[in-house]
């Protein structure tokens, strides 16, 4: 089955955020890919943000590498170095450890469609703009290390 029905997948819009920082991303749809082809050595996700969604909290990975392919619409691509736009195409990453918090917004008035690639979340997660963090892919918490 090398051709994946992305129909026949199901889109959700769920998120793991405290409801404090879930409202950016209730207009993010996606569809986990790695678990309906059998691969399991990344992840990777077929994305739709609708206007004025983000892709996630701004953020970077201890250790995990991740990238981004744009396939339709525009997104901004903001980092610690500033804002970038991002057309199909265009193509952004991530290397791991490296302390550069990242975030994708549709700031059009058109869906943003995108694929993005990484590993499932088994590492240390920081989110430089909040008092998030995630521990070791095991959950959300305070900075301080308190729960929510």
């Amino acid at each position: 089955m090398p051709k994946l029905d992305l129909d026949a997948i199901p889109q959700v819009n769920t998120t793991g955020y405290p409801p404090e920082y879930a409202g950016v991303v209730k207009d993010r749809w996606y569809r986990r890919l790695a678990p309906a082809s059998g691969i399991s050595d990344f992840g990777f996700t077929h994305a739709t943000l609708k206007p004025g969604a983000w892709s996630a909290q701004r953020h970077w990975h201890e250790g995990e590498d991740e990238f981004v392919v744009m396939l339709s619409g525009e997104a901004v691509l903001v980092e610690d170095g500033g804002e970038t736009l991002l057309r199909p195409g265009d193509i952004a990453v991530f290397p791991k450890g490296v302390a550069n918090g990242h975030v994708l917004q549709n700031r059009g008035d058109a869906d943003c469609v995108f694929i993005a690639v990484g590993r499932p979340a088994a590492s240390d997660c920081h989110y430089p703009d909040i008092d998030m963090h995630l521990f070791d892919g095991t959950g959300f918490r305070r900075k301080d290390g308190s729960g929510f």
